[in-house]
């Protein structure tokens, strides 16, 4: 009697990842843009991306010698799942590095962009009209040409040592969803990477009156401007050097002297209650900047406004290195054995400046320098003659200005806000509000650089190859986005949420699930092979109330495991 075979492969979050990808058409879409070479054999370049990005973000790894011994080990799913004629060498590292060579490709990859973008907000219905903006870096251990994408400047990843490229994105509110993605050297500045961004996507979404949102980076007078011109929107803060001290006691001393009222800002907590959170005001200014060869005059809104938090914090932070700076200038003092002495009042002036300066409170703190002079007798002693010897100390005495402080302390969390938006229909609130959502783009960044699409470290020796990576990873986080939009509206329509998603607690409920715990909640699915005289029997792994509610909001049928897997013959 012949023995019967038993082999098993995950399934997990695979088919749900790949249904979600070609919902979006991207194998289309990539087929269209990115023409296979003549020579080029097997699946389309589109389903080799498919399956391509399905292994990234299920497995978190976006090493190209990775992707085929993962496919050999499921073989059986993608096949059923993807085309009975795909093979482990339609996914040589070979292969995968000519897709991302094409990739890099600056024209073609903002021509599959734009259309990407179009069919994605069609499809998905999506309306916001507000773009943010910002910048991070991506470093890597291989070494530093002259002219390479790959260069040291400041790290946002905190690898100064480490060469690094740089990516500007813009995004689509409130999903995050990734519109442009910009590659350059990393030692680029950001602020001249904020107009060619936006002209990407006036370009990609062919419409004026968007809002653009970005840090004080993009609060340059010529970017400001520029979309004026263009007929947009902005909201970003003004730097410090825009809004320097003696610019910021100009405008709140009526503040202060009661002169003007604040508006406050609420919000309801967890708890149900009312809190203010900040405070503010607004003024308008005439602006006048030259973009190319012409001068443009307009009328901005100033919006003054202050975060409770951050002023708390702000001044807690400033008392605290005060009394760290002033417990530093005391111990210059200390007189005890094996501590050197100062030779002169230069020296231990500059010692006590120093320290100010480490704790950014020569403002607050003034310096006096005092000049000790001991005189000690010394007897005779054999044919030296009595005399008396002279020992000159220094010392510093330090003493806050109260008044500084108190000043200082006042200014803390205040900043301003710059926008053209009419304030009838975008009051204070609306640009407190609209600003905090800053942590949208910095959750995608975190997303792209962490897992799931664990974009660092970076391997990949090419500035062609690693351009083509972070554009690969960007559809990647597109596909994150949109499968966490779906579920998220599908909730809020019938107000419900979600419960089971976090180990541990059954019963804590979320009308926000995150992607990556939707993905995580298919783990440990799997496919059965049995192999025996009488023929093939293929057993899945039922699936959990919850996995059925998950699928029901991304709106395929609760069966669709074993449809996908079982129904289709390879």
């Amino acid at each position: 009697m012949e023995t019967p075979s038993i082999y098993t492969e995950r399934v997990d979050d695979i088919p749900v990842l790949y249904h979600q990808i070609t919902v979006m058409q991207l194998i289309d879409l990539i087929d269209e843009h990115f023409r296979a070479h003549g020579n080029w054999q097997g699946l389309s370049p589109g389903t080799v991306v498919a399956v391509w990005l399905t292994h990234i973000l299920s497995e978190a790894n976006h090493k190209l010698n990775h992707v085929q011994p993962w496919v050999e080990q499921r073989l059986e799913i993608l096949r059923r799942l993807v085309d009975p004629n795909l093979q482990p060498w339609d996914f040589t590292d070979d292969r995968l590095a000519l897709l991302l060579r094409a990739f890099s490709d600056d024209l073609l990859w903002a021509d599959f962009e734009r259309s990407l973008n179009q069919r994605l907000i069609r499809v998905y219905d999506l309306s916001s009209r507000r773009v943010r903006l910002d910048a991070t870096t991506a470093s890597s251990y291989r070494d530093v040409s002259g002219e390479g994408l790959f260069q040291r400047g400041h790290s946002k990843d905190h690898r100064p040592d480490l060469g690094q490229l740089k990516i500007m994105m813009a995004t689509l509110d409130p999903l995050g969803m990734p519109l442009v993605t910009q590659i350059v050297p990393g030692n680029r500045a950001d602020d001249p990477l904020y107009l060619p961004a936006i002209e990407a996507v006036n370009r990609s979404l062919m419409r004026t009156g968007l809002l653009y949102i970005g840090d004080c980076k993009m609060a340059a007078l010529e970017t400001r401007a520029t979309l004026f011109l263009q007929g947009n929107s902005y909201l970003c803060p003004l730097s410090a050097t825009q809004w320097p001290i003696e610019q910021q006691i100009a405008d709140l001393t009526p503040v202060w002297n009661g002169d003007v009222a604040l508006t406050e800002i609420q919000r309801t907590n967890d708890r149900g209650e009312v809190e203010t959170v900040a405070e503010g005001f607004e003024e308008e200014r005439t602006v006048t900047a030259k973009v190319g060869e012409r001068t443009v005059t307009y009328v901005e809104r100033h919006l003054r406004i202050r975060s409770l938090t951050q002023a708390h914090v702000e001044a807690a932070g400033l008392r605290k290195r005060v009394a760290t700076a002033m417990a530093k200038l005391a111990a210059l003092n200390e007189r005890k054995h094996g501590k050197r002495r100062f030779e002169s009042a230069e020296a231990v002036r500059g010692a006590a400046e120093a320290i100010l300066t480490h704790h950014r409170v020569g403002d607050v703190v003034t310096l006096e320098i005092h000049e000790a002079r001991q005189e000690r007798p010394v007897r005779t002693y054999g044919d030296r003659p009595e005399r008396v010897d002279v020992t000159v100390d220094w010392t510093v005495e330090a003493t806050i200005d109260e008044a500084v402080l108190a000043e200082a302390i006042r200014r803390k969390g205040w900043r301003t806000y710059v926008t053209i938006e009419p304030g009838a229909t975008f009051g204070l609130d609306d640009a407190v509000w609209a600003y905090r959502e800053e942590y949208q783009i910095e959750r995608g960044f975190g997303r792209l650089k962490g897992k799931p699409l664990s974009l660092m470290p970076m391997y990949l020796m090419r500035d062609d190859h690693a351009t083509g990576l972070v554009r690969l990873l960007t559809i990647g986080l597109r596909v994150l986005t949109l499968l966490e939009f779906v579920v998220r509206r599908a909730l809020a329509e019938t107000k419900d949420s979600l419960v089971g998603l976090y180990k541990g607690q059954p019963t804590r409920k979320t009308p926000r699930p995150t992607a990556e715990a939707l993905l995580r909640a298919f783990e440990g699915i799997t496919l059965t092979v049995v192999t025996h005289a009488e023929g093939v029997i293929r057993h899945l792994t039922p699936q959990s109330p919850l996995q059925r509610r998950i699928l029901e909001l991304l709106g395929v049928a609760p069966d669709f495991f074993g449809s996908a897997i079982l129904s289709n013959s390879p």
